[in-house]
C-alpha cells in the first residue's frame, strides 16, 4: 500500500528524482501494465521516481487522436524501481537494461522541462506534484 502522505512530503522536499520517458510509454506504464523501463544504461537506484513525459512526438502516431492527446512536457505520475535487470520475461522488455517497475500511478500533468538521466524538477513543480499526490490519497 502506498503511503501518499509520506510520498508527498518527500516529493515536496526534493528527495525524489524524475526520469523523462517518451509517450506512449508512460501511458503504457500507468494503463497497460508496462512493468519495465528500457535503457542503455544501468541504475543502482531503487525506490520511487517521478515519471516525466517528454515533449517528443517521435514514438507517437499523431493521426491517432488517443495518442495525440497523451500528455507531454511534464510530470505525469510516479512509479517505483524495484530492480535493474539485463533479461526479463516481459513483453515490454527489449533493452540492454530494464528498470523493473511497481506501484505506478498516473497524476494530472505538471508542466516542466525534462532532462537526460535522473533529474530534480524545479521546486514549484514539486510543490504542485505533492498537492496532486495528496489528492490521490483522498481518491484511493
Amino acid at each position: 500500500m502506498v503511503d501518499y502522505t509520506a510520498l508527498a512530503a518527500r516529493v515536496e522536499q526534493g528527495q525524489i528524482r524524475a526520469l523523462s520517458i517518451k509517450q506512449p510509454y508512460p501511458h503504457h506504464i500507468f494503463h497497460d501494465g508496462k512493468d519495465v523501463e528500457n535503457r542503455d544504461w544501468p541504475t543502482k537506484g531503487r525506490g520511487w521516481f517521478i515519471v516525466h513525459a517528454g515533449v517528443s512526438k517521435t514514438e507517437l502516431d499523431m493521426d491517432d487522436p488517443k495518442e495525440a492527446a497523451m500528455p507531454r512536457g511534464g510530470i505525469v505520475g510516479m512509479a517505483r524501481i524495484i530492480d535493474c535487470v539485463q533479461a526479463m520475461d516481459s513483453r515490454w522488455f527489449f533493452g540492454r537494461y530494464g528498470f523493473v517497475l511497481a506501484d505506478a500511478f498516473a497524476l494530472p500533468l505538471v508542466a516542466c522541462r525534462g532532462q537526460l538521466g535522473f533529474f530534480t524538477p524545479p521546486m514549484e513543480a514539486l510543490a504542485e506534484l505533492a498537492a496532486h499526490i495528496r489528492q490521490q490519497e483522498q481518491t484511493s
